[in-house]
C-alpha cells in the first residue's frame, strides 16, 4: 500500500493537496497546503454574522478615513506654533488649539497616521517573527525547542515597559525606532501559540508523509505547518495590533513618544493631562477616545475571527 493510500482522506482533503509522485528520481513536492473554499466561506459567513465583528470593522474603516483621508479635506498646519494657545472649540478650530497654538483636530489626524502605522507594522513584524520562531521550535523539538522557548521565557520575565523605556532612553524616538522597539516585545505570545499548534500538527499523517517522501524540514514548515496555523496567527495578529497601539500610547503618555511637531495620540493625551485642572477638556478626551475606539475595533475583530474559526472547527 502506498503512502497516499495510508492517509486519512478527510485529513488529506482538509489540510493538504493530493501528494503527486511524478516519477522515480523526481523531487517530491510533498503537496501544497491550501484552504478549502467552503471552509473560508464558512469563516466569512460566521464573521459577518457577528455584530461586534462588524462594529469593529466599521470603527476601523472610520478611523482609517479620519486619519488618512481627513487631512485631504481639512487643512491645518500642525507643524507651526502660533500665539492662539489653548483656544476652546470654535470657528476655525473645531476642537480648539493646544498649548503651542496648533490645531487639535489636525494633530489628531496626523497623530492617527503615525499611531496606526506604527501599531500595524510593528504587529505585522512581531507576528512574522513569532510565527517562524514558534513553528521552528515546535517542529524540531528536543534541544532546539528547549533553547528557543527558554529565550522566550526569559524575555517574558522582563517587564515590557522596562524594555521599552530602556530602548527609548538610549535612542531618539522616531517612527522606525518605535516600530522596532514595539516589535521586540510583541512577538513572544505569537511564538508560544504557534509552537503549541505546531506540536499538534507535526504528528499528522500528511506531515509524516511529506517527510517520508523526502520533503525537507524547512520546506515542511513553510509549506505545510505555517499555513495550517493561519487561523491562530490571524487572530493573534489583530490582538497584537491593539496591544502595540496601547504600548505606543503608554510610551507617549510617559513622554517617550514622537517629538513635536510630530504627534501620536499617547503624546497628545500626555500633554493634555497637564491641564486637567484648567478645564481644557479638548486636550484630553479626543485623543483618549480615539485610543479606546482603536483598541476596541481590533479586539472586536479578533474576537469575531476567533469565534468564526471555532465554528469552522466544530463543523468539521
Amino acid at each position: 500500500m502506498s503512502i497516499t493510500e495510508d492517509l486519512n482522506p478527510e485529513l488529506e482533503g482538509e489540510f493538504a493537496a493530493p501528494f503527486a509522485v511524478t516519477g522515480v528520481g523526481s523531487s517530491p513536492d510533498g503537496g501544497d497546503v491550501s484552504g478549502s473554499g467552503s471552509a473560508w466561506r464558512l469563516i466569512l459567513r460566521s464573521f459577518f454574522e457577528n455584530k461586534l465583528g462588524l462594529l469593529g470593522v466599521t470603527l476601523l474603516v472610520l478611523l482609517l478615513l479620519f486619519s488618512f483621508v481627513g487631512p485631504i479635506f481639512y487643512h491645518s498646519d500642525t507643524s507651526v506654533a502660533t500665539y492662539s494657545i489653548n483656544l476652546p472649540p470654535g470657528a476655525g478650530h473645531p476642537l480648539g488649539t493646544d498649548p503651542s497654538g496648533r490645531d487639535v483636530l489636525g494633530r489628531l489626524m496626523t497623530g492617527g497616521q503615525d499611531s496606526l502605522i506604527i501599531g500595524i507594522i510593528s504587529a505585522l513584524i512581531a507576528t512574522i517573527i513569532g510565527t517562524l520562531w514558534g513553528a521552528i521550535s515546535g517542529f524540531f523539538g528536543g534541544f532546539v525547542d528547549t533553547l528557543l522557548m527558554r529565550i522566550v521565557d526569559v524575555l517574558l520575565a522582563i517587564p515590557t515597559i522596562f524594555i521599552l523605556l530602556y530602548l527609548e532612553t538610549i535612542y531618539h524616538p522616531t517612527v522606525l525606532l518605535l516600530i522596532i522597539t514595539i516589535s521586540v516585545v510583541s512577538w513572544l505570545t505569537a511564538a508560544r501559540l504557534v509552537r503549541g499548534e505546531t506540536l499538534s500538527l507535526r504528528t499528522r499523517e500528511y506531515v509524516r508523509a511529506v517527510r517520508i517522501m523526502g520533503g525537507g524540514r524547512f520546506r515542511t514548515i513553510i509549506r505545510h505547518i505555517i499555513p495550517n496555523t493561519i487561523g491562530v496567527v490571524v487572530v493573534q495578529a489583530t490582538f497584537t495590533v491593539a496591544n502595540s497601539i496601547l504600548l505606543l500610547a503608554t510610551l507617549g503618555f510617559l513622554g517617550f513618544g514622537l517629538a513635536p511637531p510630530a504627534a501620536d495620540w499617547g503624546s497628545m493625551l500626555s500633554g493634555g493631562v497637564t491641564y486637567i485642572y484648567d478645564g481644557y477638556w479638548w486636550l484630553i478626551y479626543p485623543a483618549g477616545i480615539l485610543i479606546v475606539l482603536t483598541v476596541l475595533a481590533f479586539n472586536f475583530i479578533g474576537d469575531a475571527l476567533r469565534d468564526a474559526l471555532e465554528v469552522r472547527l466544530q463543523r468539521r
